[in-house]
């Protein structure tokens, strides 16, 4: 099987810090992919409200994760501020990706992740389209 390769875009929509907890090392001592993904999404959550949307409610939508993909590129520790630079990316009739490029405080490159994000409406439990007023906005940040 080939390798995972996430192609992280020129621009940015938003940047974070997040520093890694005792609780998200894993047994050797590093970064576990569980709590990288947990950080991830705290970097979502973080990005969705500085454009004044939530995963609830994104301008009358609410948001599914369709997929994940991580690249792990180097370890993380306990004390690591990470830095998380987030960027809207192949945006489309129902949703959109979001990249994450995860450095260190020393900048090393510590993962590279994309989330496949879908509108979804939790009533009808079905797929809706992403609102044009939202996609207009994120596509002046994509």
């Amino acid at each position: 099987m080939p390798r995972i390769k996430v192609a992280i875009p020129d621009h940015v929509s938003f940047e974070t810090a997040i520093p890694v907890r005792i609780t998200d090392l894993n047994y050797g001592a590093h970064l576990g992919n569980d709590a990288l993904l947990s950080i991830l999404h705290e970097a979502r959550l973080q990005l969705l409200k500085h454009f004044g949307y939530t995963e609830l409610d994104l301008g009358g939508a609410s948001l599914i994760m369709a997929d994940v993909a991580i690249e792990y590129k180097g370890e993380g520790f306990y004390g690591d501020v990470l830095t998380l630079k987030l960027a809207f990316d192949d945006v489309h009739k129902y949703g959109f990706d979001i990249t994450y490029h995860v450095l260190n405080q020393n900048g090393k490159e510590v993962a590279r992740a994309k989330t496949g994000m879908l509108c979804f409406n939790y009533q009808q439990r079905k797929l809706m389209a992403l609102p044009d007023e939202v996609k207009a906005r994120i596509e002046t940040n994509a």
